[in-house]
């Protein structure tokens, strides 16, 4: 009985005991959480909100503010109606579906200034394949005078070309125009009246027929020939940023054919203020005006680079010239074993871009066509056309 009372004497006494006072104390420190918290949301408004021109940036260091800035992306530029306009136009012929044709074809379109030279070449690369392409002649001197049964009448209304001068883009865009009248042409082929090919008909028609982009030339050269042409003038449709170069031998996709006939705005920039001696430079607008275009509006759907090979090594302001001399099977085979892109910047220290050759999703060669051959050439070219495997 006695033992029980103790026990409940025991057990009244534990009860009654006072609580450890360090559970209290865990309280205190609450303002400590607060600040933090507060010290928190602050920095947080601060990114989101850059407060330099604030008087309460001197909370903090003003370098800190600098530093918020410097976090974010740059604020969006605010379109015009007339890029809004052509933008929204622009899209909508990209995501329409091409319309299929039972018959496809690829328009061989010849920037020529009279006869063409190698058109006993591209007759033995014609042969056997009708009805599979069309040839459209850009001749700006001169009427030219046939050899080949394909070229007969294929000359469209021309106009004077300047080298170097937006008459160069008129041209490009009135074969563009004259070989869009026909549906069944699906892809695009600008080539030059010194341009050989270097492959068989099934082999570039298969190249091109079923590739997912447009092979045109483009990369940002920040040297004196190439963002050191820009003019501010072209702004703010046409920023220094996107500026780009590229050879303007190009291939491209009915889609991107006809954006680039329906475009006036970018035209224009390039028309007026990308011209040789302007503000005393040299701009071509042959050079930048299709490279920059499509990486404003299509930067995905085109190879930045092109399939006419053309050999700069000379380093000279045109491009190396093939003779007689120069023709053989090995040139053709080094020329069509090329598997990467090459594109030099023109800095004084000049930086080399190299690229593999894709063609959906697999590294292939590069080249279908080459430029610049002479005449005196065509006999040897077309010698090996017809003996040799390789094309």
């Amino acid at each position: 009985m006695k033992a029980a009372q103790a026990w409940r004497i025991g057990m009244k006494d534990t009860q009654i005991l006072p609580l450890p006072r360090h559970r209290a104390r865990l309280k205190k420190p609450t303002w400590i959480i607060v600040l933090v918290v507060f010290v928190c949301v602050f920095l947080i408004f601060a990114y989101i909100y850059p407060l330099q021109n604030s008087g309460a940036c001197y909370i903090i260091m003003s370098s800190s503010c600098n530093t918020f800035s410097s976090w974010l992306p740059p604020p969006a530029r605010e379109l015009s109606d007339a890029e809004i306009a052509s933008r929204v136009f622009i899209k909508n012929i990209l995501n329409t579906p091409s319309i299929e044709s039972n018959n496809p074809k690829i328009a061989f379109m010849f920037l020529s200034v009279g006869s063409l030279p190698f058109e006993k070449l591209w007759d033995k690369f014609f042969q056997g394949h009708d009805g599979r392409f069309s040839i459209y002649i850009h001749a700006s001197r001169e009427k030219p005078i046939h050899s080949s049964r394909y070229f007969i009448n294929r000359e469209i209304r021309s106009g004077k070309v300047d080298w170097g001068k937006i008459s160069m883009v008129d041209a490009e865009k009135r074969l563009l125009a004259n070989a869009l009248k026909d549906p069944d042409n699906r892809h695009f082929v600008l080539l030059s009246d010194s341009c050989v090919p270097l492959r068989d008909f099934d082999y570039v028609y298969n190249y091109l027929m079923y590739t997912n982009v447009s092979f045109i030339d483009s990369f940002e050269d920040p040297g004196p020939h190439g963002s050191g042409r820009y003019s501010e003038h072209m702004l703010p449709e046409v920023e220094k940023k996107s500026f780009r170069k590229g050879a303007q031998w190009f291939t491209m996709k009915r889609q991107h054919a006809i954006i680039v006939m329906a475009d006036s705005l970018y035209y224009t920039k390039f028309r007026d203020y990308c011209r040789p001696g302007m503000e005393g430079r040299n701009c071509y607008a042959d050079e930048h005006y299709l490279p920059t275009f499509f990486h404003i509006l299509d930067p995905k759907g085109i190879a930045n680079r092109s399939v006419t090979h053309v050999d700069w090594s000379e380093g000279k302001w045109h491009p190396k010239s093939y003779r007689e001399k120069d023709i053989s099977h090995q040139l053709i085979k080094n020329i069509t074993s090329i598997t990467k892109s090459v594109h030099v910047t023109s800095e004084g220290k000049k930086k080399t871009m190299i690229m593999p050759c894709m063609l959906n999703g697999i590294n292939r060669p590069c080249y279908l066509f080459a430029r610049k051959f002479l005449p005196e050439t065509q006999d040897s070219m077309v010698d090996l056309f017809t003996h040799q495997t390789m094309f």
